[in-house]
């Protein structure tokens, strides 16, 4: 490394589509908040490196901000497998008991034919450790903002899940030479 990273995580826009819904990487946002943006566009570094997850909404949330963002698959969010595309109350009704234990363990259970968090917080490291020294902006997901907080502070994973993340929040982490400094967590 030659020198720190400095990261402008952003979590995309809310989703343009109904609530409670585990939603797939074809979501698109809701950018019709101008003035949040304007706000958030205002904060950012001029000439950073951009990168954002595959899913609609994070290159959508991206393209709003102007920014010309590349693609890392290793940032994208938790793949709740069967999961997606279902109404949470749906599954709890359907599945009862079974998936209120799985949320008792969130961290390292794995819904059906998808992934823990513990899996979501070693791809986040990958993307990591691809940034370069600098500025980079990167428009994420919820869960991996909380996957790079897991990382930068050391944290038991399911200490990572207590932290909220805000559709179009800015959390600020730098890279160090020797560790990690948290600058701010889901600010407006």
């Amino acid at each position: 490394m030659n020198g720190p990273t400095h990261l402008w995580l952003i979590r995309h826009a809310p989703v343009d589509g109904p609530r409670g819904v585990i939603h797939g990487p074809d979501a698109p946002a809701d950018l019709g908040d101008a003035a949040r943006f304007a706000a958030l566009e205002a904060r950012l570094p001029a000439n950073a490196w951009a990168v954002c997850s595959p899913a609609r909404r994070t290159r959508e949330t991206a393209d709003r901000l102007g920014l010309v963002a590349a693609e890392q698959p290793a940032f994208r969010e938790q793949d709740f497998g069967a999961w997606t595309g279902q109404r949470h109350e749906e599954l709890e009704r359907e599945l009862g008991p079974a998936y209120r234990e799985f949320w008792k363990s969130a961290a390292s259970n794995r819904p059906p034919g998808g992934e823990s968090f513990v899996d979501q917080i070693a791809r986040a490291g990958d993307g990591l450790a691809l940034l370069p020294a600098g500025e980079a902006i990167l428009v994420v997901h919820s869960g991996t903002i909380r996957a790079v907080l897991a990382i930068a502070l050391d944290l038991a994973p399911e200490h990572a899940l207590r932290f909220v993340i805000d559709p179009l929040s800015l959390t600020r982490i730098d890279r160090l030479e020797n560790g990690w400094r948290v600058v701010a967590v889901n600010t407006a």
